[in-house]
């Protein structure tokens, strides 16, 4: 069952006993349940004075101790960030607190008032909770309400979307097609199997997901439009052509292409909300070539293309992909 996507951040409590009020017993963690790779930031507000500190960066499914031993405060804040790999930090912040941060780590005694080089951010208020061992905790969260199996999956997810592997939805579920993509991208990286199992797999993740890709077929839409695309290989026996894949503008995605073939083969177009193709200057915006295949207006995948009208089917024009350098992105651009 599908999560819908969330960007919002709030603080979940873990019990119900032992809410944190004036002063924390023991270490204080926080615990990241959300599908991003985030950085956070604390603050320590104490009678008249406010200090804040940072970052501790905190993987998906882990958890980090921000504050070590007895810990005498008013009130504890929060500000978290995404890191840059996603973009436009997807982490709302609710809070009215306006405290200093810097952009590097920093430690900031009088973090009410800011110096050259800082800025202010909002922080809100938490309340961790005390666990077994007597620690406190806190956890960051989405809408989703992920535990840590699925957040960590979520993470996984999301960050094969970005290096344009088709591994949507983003729902911290496991399937044939969030494996498929997770074996091709560990794969066209050289990386072993069993790095998803290390501690710093997420690191090398995303140093791998940053790093130019010189294997496979990668779309990237450079248009204000939907796209759907379709792919087919030939591999000298035959040819199967599959779709539709659903690429949006201004996002990049890497079709399944199973095996060797021969030849790799693409064919997009551009479509409005309602499913129809665009047209500029009444003709449709589309990206192709010259090699007729069958294709249909759902989900396909098809290995005959003789007779598709005949047989309910339509038919459109593949372009060879010339894959002779190992890789190849085709971009798909408005005239």
């Amino acid at each position: 069952m599908g999560r819908g996507l969330s960007r919002t951040l709030f603080v979940s409590l873990a019990l119900l006993l032992c809410i944190f009020t004036n002063a924390a017993r023991a270490d204080l963690k926080l615990c990241n349940r959300m599908s991003y790779v985030v950085e956070a930031a604390i603050g320590i507000d104490d009678k008249s004075a406010t200090a804040t500190r940072g970052w501790f960066r905190i993987d998906p499914a882990q958890c980090r101790i921000v504050v070590q031993g007895t810990l005498t405060a008013d009130r504890i804040l929060l500000h978290a960030r995404a890191l840059s790999i996603y973009g436009a930090s997807p982490v709302a912040q609710n809070g009215t607190d306006n405290l200093c941060i810097a952009p590097d780590n920093f430690v900031i005694a009088a973090a009410r008032q800011c110096r050259t080089g800082q800025s202010q951010v909002p922080f809100t208020v938490i309340k961790p909770t005390q666990t077994d061992d007597g620690n406190m905790v806190a956890y960051l969260a989405e809408d989703s309400e992920y535990d840590d199996e699925q957040a960590k999956l979520a993470a996984i997810q999301r960050l094969l979307v970005i290096a344009g592997y088709d591994a949507a939805p983003i729902d911290g579920v496991d399937g044939p097609k969030t494996q498929s993509a997770l074996s091709s991208f560990l794969k066209s990286r050289s990386l072993a199997a069993d790095v998803v199992s290390t501690p710093n797999f997420f690191e090398t993740m995303i140093a791998a997901v940053q790093a130019p890709s010189a294997t496979g077929l990668t779309w990237c839409n450079d248009t204000s439009y939907k796209v759907m695309a379709s792919v087919a290989t030939d591999d000298g026996k035959g040819v199967i052509s599959r779709g539709w894949y659903r690429i949006e503008p201004g996002k990049c995605l890497r079709p399944d292409v199973v095996g060797q073939p021969r030849q790799i083969l693409s064919f997009a177009e551009a479509v409005d909300d309602n499913g129809r193709a665009i047209k500029l200057n009444d003709k449709p915006l589309n990206w192709g070539g010259v090699r007729m295949l069958c294709t249909r207006e759902s989900k396909f995948e098809i290995r005959e293309h003789n007779d598709c009208n005949t047989r309910g089917l339509t038919s459109a024009g593949f372009a060879i992909v010339d894959m002779s350098g190992g890789g190849k992105t085709l971009r798909f651009a408005t005239p």
